[in-house]
């Protein structure tokens, strides 16, 4: 593994971390200054992972196009739409890190920016996990083995008990990111449904993360199962 490929993974789960606990707003905080400086650390993290896959975007209008890629490329060129509008709007918001600009117009446009684009962001984030899943468990898998060695082969029997314990897992936790979807509103600021975000706070603040984590677990596993659908069609 090479030093860019050690240095993705970190990168990749802050940014996914990150993005959970932005997409709870300033109500996570005891003040909105934390949710501008995170949002800065986010769009810094973003500039460093562009830098490490700059060969993927000077590629972009080279080779064929085949279903895998135009999905591949629709999904990172949305997520890259959704991360200019919240950094433009962010920073029209801003009453901290960047009040020394001293914007004052296109407040209620930038509202709205910043909510329509935070949540598109975050749909195009977890269905672009689901498109490096299976990269990411052929690391772990790799790593596993060099670590304890690769004498004795696994049986049968537990590599498909543990499949079957992984399909399980997945499945209830996709059926939980359905309800949770539905009940969180998400659908709602998507298509501007709800113009103003809102966070419950009686059901506090872990299971807005967990409701959020299966909600990527929901797109992510259905982008991994395309992917692996359209890789069949491919070959």
């Amino acid at each position: 593994m090479t030093k860019t490929q050690r240095l993705r993974m970190p990168v990749d789960i802050s940014m996914t971390i990150l993005s959970v606990i932005l997409m709870g707003g300033a109500y996570m905080f005891p003040s909105d200054i934390v949710h501008e400086i995170l949002g800065v650390a986010l769009l810094v993290l973003w500039a460093v992972h562009f830098a490490l896959n700059r060969r993927w975007f000077g590629a972009i209008f080279r080779g064929k196009y085949n279903p895998y890629r135009i999905m591949q490329t629709s999904i990172n060129i949305g997520i890259l739409i959704c991360a200019a509008f919240l950094m433009i709007s962010g920073i029209i918001l801003s009453n901290h890190v960047f009040s020394f600009l001293k914007i004052e117009s296109g407040l209620g446009f930038a509202r709205t920016a910043h909510l329509l684009s935070s949540h598109w962001y975050f749909l195009f984030m977890s269905l672009h996990i689901g498109l490096h899943v299976g990269m990411i468990a052929n690391r772990i898998k790799q790593k596993r083995e060099a670590e304890n060695g690769n004498f004795e082969e696994e049986s049968s029997s537990k590599k498909s008990a543990r499949k079957i314990i992984f399909r399980i897992f997945f499945s209830l936790a996709c059926l939980y990111g359905i309800y949770a979807f539905i009940a969180r509103g998400v659908w709602k600021y998507l298509i501007l449904q709800q113009q103003f975000f809102f966070l419950d706070l009686e059901r506090g603040y872990f299971l807005f993360a967990v409701d959020y984590i299966s909600i990527i677990v929901l797109f992510a596993t259905a982008s991994h199962c395309l992917n692996k659908i359209l890789q069949k069609k491919n070959r």
